[in-house]
């Protein structure tokens, strides 16, 4: 694997933790290899592997892009990242809040909802 891919994977690992980049490894096909390769080399090695703004920043413009896209299905795995980013509960509602703003309540107020969820699934596993 290139230099790219392999950062990629250090920092996807960091952020979204073992057990969720165990259990994509795990169920990768050659289907969708090409695909996994291209996120793993372009989101994590390059985007998120910068060093320009922190962790915790690039966690909450995730989610507000998320949100304001309606891509609501990966706002949960955005919202467990955000133990291992420093994004706070607060954080994540003022991102949300934005979000009401600029791309309108009805998406806000689903991604709320898909947070809350998403942060009482966590505080089980605590």
């Amino acid at each position: 694997m290139s230099r790219q891919y392999e950062k990629g994977m250090e920092v996807r690992r960091k952020v979204l933790g073992d057990e969720h980049v165990n259990h994509a490894e795990e169920n990768k096909t050659a289907f969708d290899e090409p695909f996994q390769n291209l996120i793993t080399e372009a989101a994590w090695g390059n985007v998120w592997a910068s060093d320009q703004i922190s962790h915790r920043e690039r966690s909450m413009l995730t989610l507000a892009l998320l949100a304001a896209t309606g891509s609501f299905e990966e706002i949960p795995m955005h919202i467990k990242a955000t133990a291992n980013t420093g994004a706070s509960k607060e954080d994540v509602m003022e991102t949300f809040q934005h979000v009401a703003i600029y791309a309108g309540v009805p998406k806000a107020n689903h991604a709320i909802k898909i947070a809350k969820a998403a942060y009482k699934e966590m505080e089980k596993k605590t």
